[in-house]
């Protein structure tokens, strides 16, 4: 079985019953692998679910009941040799359990799939009225639809935006504003909500050359949202953290921090968790290096500069990203997809200081 992950991150995932669940996609559809207790280390799967046409990407959000979506673009091949495209989605409501049958929204250009077939992929984010998907149009703005609080889908939005390349990532705050970036060759473009449950509107630009593939959004403190992507340059990981709407003169988010502690060479998105280590707030990141190994560092939160932080790397070479998540125990879960398409975890050793991974196992 041929796993084949994208650029995509946030894929391992804490269910209300505490167990750990991880996605993948395949061919035609995607794979599961699920924890057996909360905990572990057990594990079972890989399941798989068909979705015929499916590309090999799925962007997954979860909500604050626990139910997790996953969403990409499926494209059918017709007799004529006209490719559907059409944006598709489907819901896991309790872990361990089937996924709802797949779902699709559609896309802006109804029947006309020359149009349609120059999508991006979508990005997700579930907020506490509903899902939203958005991605990159055919004129190269930003379009999507969002659910009403009866699971309704409401009109196609129009964000605007232009030249845009990515339509990266989004998330959403602890007071529940739904936030999105997209990239140009020279910008990084963000959406926000001004209060839970309200319209996306366009803030100010971030001048920046970013590489498209690279951005992780995750909540930060004071109700703030930490954005990590990529130099174009080096691959060097830079974070901003956009601040809450507190008037107009909030707008603006401050200069993206380059993590040059960490260093260059990592590929991709980077996985991003906030936890305790030592009793100290920190935030833990991992990456692909560019060896192929997955490679973990932690530093204090809103610590950026700190000079002792560094890239340690571990296991054997992955493809995609790898993704982390705190299992029942609170325990960091590195978890990552080896090239034979089988799932790798590491769990963070209980008896040690500071961030120490026991041995990775195959599951």
């Amino acid at each position: 079985m041929a796993v084949r992950t994208a650029t995509t991150t946030g894929w391992l995932l804490r269910g209300e019953d505490g167990r750990l669940t991880a996605y993948a996609p395949v061919p035609g559809g995607i794979v599961r692998w699920t924890e057996t207790r909360p905990g572990g280390p057990e594990w079972s799967g890989p399941q798989r679910f068909e979705m015929p046409g499916l590309e090999p990407y799925v962007s997954i959000t979860r909500s604050a009941q626990g139910y997790v979506f996953l969403a990409g673009v499926r494209r059918r091949a017709h007799e004529d040799g006209r490719a559907e495209t059409d944006v598709v989605y489907t819901t896991q409501f309790q872990s361990g359990r089937a996924l709802t049958p797949w779902r699709t929204i559609g896309t802006p250009y109804g029947q006309d799939w020359e149009r349609a077939d120059q999508i991006g992929t979508p990005v997700a984010v579930v907020d506490g009225v509903g899902l939203h998907l958005y991605f990159r149009n055919a004129g190269r703005g930003v379009s999507g639809r969002r659910q009403d609080a009866r699971g309704i889908w409401g009109p196609w939005l129009d964000l605007h935006g232009s030249r845009v390349l990515d339509a990266g990532s989004a998330c959403v705050s602890a007071d529940g504003r739904v936030e999105l970036l997209a990239s140009t060759a020279d910008a990084v473009l963000r959406w926000r909500q001004e209060e839970p449950g309200g319209p996306l509107k366009r803030v100010k630009d971030t001048a920046a050359k970013s590489l498209t593939g690279s951005f992780t959004s995750a909540p930060a403190d004071d109700d703030r949202i930490a954005h990590f992507w990529r130099a174009d340059a080096d691959s060097a990981l830079h974070v901003q953290h956009a601040p809450a709407p507190r008037g107009e003169e909030s707008a603006e988010a401050p200069a993206p921090v380059a993590l040059t502690s960490l260093g260059t060479g990592g590929t991709g998105p980077v996985a991003v968790l906030r936890t305790t280590l030592d009793g100290q707030d920190c935030t833990v990141l991992a990456q692909r290096s560019a060896s192929g190994l997955p490679a973990v560092a932690a530093y204090a939160t809103r610590d950026e500069a700190a000079a002792d932080a560094a890239w340690s790397e571990t296991g054997e070479e992955c493809v995609g990203a790898p993704a982390l998540a705190l299992d029942a125990a609170g325990r960091v879960v590195a978890a990552a997809v080896a090239a034979d398409g089988t799932l790798r975890v590491a769990r963070q050793r209980p008896d040690a200081r500071g961030l120490a991974l026991g041995d990775w196992v195959r599951v």
